[in-house]
């Protein structure tokens, strides 16, 4: 085992951050479901709820194992779930990348970059990680300022679909990086 679990709490000015538990994964689903998240964060697919559970798990997994994976992020002294973020395999082959979101709620409200640069340093400085690389959808203004904010450059931009005639897409996707 890496570490404990609480090892791994953050706290910023105004969330407490804490892996992602089993206890989280019905605010989770709802928070990942609701239409101004998934737009991006599942292609505006709703998901089953037994996907967030299985997510749920492996951010446990991968805690216990490299000492990051998936935080919940509320209020200071608040129940509810208001963000989330951490480190996140995606793409073919696998790379591990920052990932956050916030409820729609609590939007333009500063969450979402206090949020990320705390994941950011937390990455760089107890990860030990020289980058951290980000992707979001080309669309998804709100997640490529909290990205520029916080010192992370466009990499490249790519189609990440093909339209029914086989012609490539406008670019969906951009990749980002910040090094330490």
């Amino acid at each position: 085992m890496h570490g404990s679990m609480t090892d791994v709490d953050l706290r910023t000015n105004r969330l407490e951050l804490r892996p992602l538990t089993p206890a989280d994964a019905e605010q989770l689903h709802a928070l990942w479901t609701a239409p101004g998240v998934r737009r991006y964060l599942w292609d505006d697919e709703v998901i089953p709820f037994d996907h967030t559970r299985d997510v749920v798990a492996e951010s446990t997994r991968l805690f216990e194992t490299a000492g990051y994976g998936l935080w919940a992020a509320r209020l200071h002294s608040a129940a509810d779930l208001v963000a989330f973020g951490g480190y996140w395999f995606f793409h073919e082959p696998p790379r591990l990348e920052l990932l956050f979101g916030v409820a729609e709620p609590h939007w333009g409200q500063g969450l979402a970059n206090e949020l990320a640069s705390a994941l950011v340093t937390f990455g760089l400085t107890r990860c030990g990680f020289r980058d951290v690389l980000a992707s979001t959808d080309v669309p998804n203004v709100r997640s490529v300022r909290v990205l520029a904010k916080l010192g992370f450059r466009l990499e490249r931009q790519a189609s990440s679909r093909m339209t029914s005639s086989c012609a490539p897409t406008a670019p969906r996707l951009a990749v980002w990086a910040r090094s330490s």
